[in-house]
């Protein structure tokens, strides 16, 4: 069961000692807190924290007792299964707690109630939620970005790749459907799946719709040309030696990501699939871990650590795996899921990594909020986003746009 908490703190030398010895070192830099408690000499006490629906739209609003206020934007297609989670488990939990002890309360809130045993995108969703709103609200007391808040600011514009799916689509089709993505936002990168759908399959060793993958590996590569960066996704497909077998044609046709080659909690079958390839192998947008990541980056089991800061519980879990990723000479990004605002919180936390891969998942502009942001256009040019430098996120919601929503209860 300790293995499934987000602390390592109860965790002794001598209980460790016959351990890999960089667990030691990973293990210094997960107790350093993120959150720069010096933007706030005085307490920062939660009053109310509400979550609100309209629709299928999830919003959450916190204040604090002297009057500040954040919002963020829920992540609509996992809330409405997982409010009630929201409600009972997280929402008591942050009354009346002093918002400066972040760091603290987003570990604290894993044993109250037994939450750690929703350990997932159960319970890191609607974390996140809670925590964007939290960062949003100490942003604006600050003055500062929510970049600004959770370490220094290192890119001020964040170069994306477009993410296609369409894996389930004849190549033709999928190639006219990529084609048209990339267009649309001018891509510089780009991200394909490779194999076939776990739960479209019988068998979820096969490889796929038969000969896809080996004729639209070297299509996207002649239909783009040299000059394209290029990404695959398996989304966990692969058994190890079917992954060893893509990944060396994802080489021949020089790609330079090779994402979720196996199914993402086998860790021994992941570092054996990173060793066989020279491509880089990248993971983490299922991991639910902090202990996960810490074995992952210790035993050298990926080389790009993708955490998705919705899925993980928000930006300063997402931003401990970078930091503990950067001090082993890894890179970071984040794995963006579509919809809200999705691409608001992932330039953010891109804007503070110190180890950021040089391109960061992209999902399109589509959103059904409605929202202003002085600081930036927030439009793909040249394939890059501006980083908004407005205090919090940066971002207005309209507020007869807010005033539609109703306050979830239970």
């Amino acid at each position: 069961m300790a293995a499934a908490l987000p602390f390592i703190s109860c965790v002794s030398k001598t209980m460790t000692s016959g351990l890999n010895p960089d667990y030691e070192r990973l293990d210094e830099i997960l107790k350093q807190p993120i959150l720069r408690k010096e933007y706030f000499p005085d307490p920062v006490i939660i009053d109310t924290l509400e979550l609100l629906r309209y629709g299928d739209m999830f919003l959450c609003r916190v204040r604090s007792k002297e009057g500040a206020e954040g919002i963020s934007v829920g992540h609509s297609g996992q809330l409405r299964s997982q409010y009630p989670i929201f409600t009972n488990l997280l929402q008591p939990f942050f009354i009346n707690k002093d918002a400066r002890e972040l760091d603290l309360i987003l570990e604290k809130v894993y044993i109250y109630k037994l939450n750690f045993r929703l350990n997932g995108m159960a319970l890191g969703v609607p974390l996140a939620t809670i925590e964007f709103a939290i960062l949003d609200m100490l942003g604006r007391i600050a003055g500062k970005s929510i970049g600004q808040l959770i370490g220094e600011i290192k890119n001020t514009h964040v170069a994306v790749y477009q993410a296609t799916e369409y894996r389930e689509k004849s190549v033709k089709e999928s190639m006219d459907l990529i084609i048209r993505d990339v267009n649309e936002y001018n891509a510089k990168a780009l991200k394909i799946k490779v194999g076939g759908l776990m739960f479209g399959t019988e068998d979820m060793y096969a490889v796929g719709p038969a000969g896809r993958t080996e004729e639209i590996v070297p299509l996207v590569r002649k239909t783009f040309g040299d000059k394209m960066i290029l990404y695959a996704d398996s989304n966990g497909f692969y058994s190890p030696e079917e992954a060893i077998r893509v990944g060396r044609l994802l080489e021949e046709y020089r790609f330079e990501l090779f994402e979720e080659p196996v199914p993402f909690d086998w860790y021994e079958e992941t570092k054996l699939v990173a060793d066989a390839l020279s491509i880089p192998v990248a993971g983490g947008e299922q991991e639910y871990s902090l202990h996960g990541f810490r074995w992952l980056i210790a035993n050298d089991g990926l080389q790009v650590l993708q955490p998705d800061t919705y899925y993980f519980g928000g930006m300063i879990r997402s931003m401990k795996v970078a930091l503990m990723a950067h001090a082993f000479g890894k890179k970071c990004t984040t794995h963006m899921t579509g919809g809200g605002l999705g691409f608001l919180y992932m330039i953010h936390f891109v804007s503070a990594l110190p180890n950021a891969l040089p391109y960061h998942e992209f999902k399109g502009l589509k959103t059904d909020i409605i929202y202003e942001c002085k600081s930036s256009p927030l439009k793909v040019v040249e394939g890059m986003l501006q980083v908004p430098t407005g205090p919090g996120s940066g971002v207005e919601i309209d507020p007869e746009f807010i005033n539609k929503f109703q306050v979830v209860k239970g």
